[in-house]
């Protein structure tokens, strides 16, 4: 019964909680970088001394579809930047630059093209300790 009923309130919502992990999405993550197509160092969370972080999703069996990664602060759509999947296995990534002052918690949605969120994900983006003076 417990899970018909949460699967009633995403239907009703329209949403989906964060980390929630969809059945075509096999991998989602942030990562400090992007190589050979690969996450490369990848966190959860950051201190504003990063500035540019990187949203990487590998997605299965939706070839002919759009994707589109919407990237979310303080409850504000920042950047959205979409995909053509051509593959039954096809990896994207979008990447954000992000202004020091930005800090707290940020979520990228990964929405297909009739607008439904198939996957929520969140990273922390903390304010870099002071250093101490010796």
């Amino acid at each position: 019964m417990k899970k018909y009923s949460i699967l009633l309130l995403l239907l009703l919502t329209n949403s989906v909680p964060a980390n929630w992990q969809h059945k075509n999405i096999s991998q989602a993550v942030f990562a400090k970088s992007v190589e050979n197509r690969m996450p490369i160092e990848i966190i959860t969370e950051a201190d504003n001394s990063l500035d540019k972080i990187y949203f990487f999703t590998n997605i299965r069996n939706l070839a002919g579809d759009k994707i589109t990664h919407r990237w979310i602060y303080q409850d504000k759509v920042k950047a959205e930047v979409s995909f053509a999947i051509q593959g039954n296995r096809w990896r994207v990534w979008s990447s954000k630059k992000l202004w020091h002052t930005w800090d707290g918690r940020w979520q990228v949605e990964v929405v297909n093209n009739l607008g439904d969120v198939l996957l929520n994900k969140e990273f922390t983006y903390k304010k870099q300790p002071k250093q101490k003076n010796e």
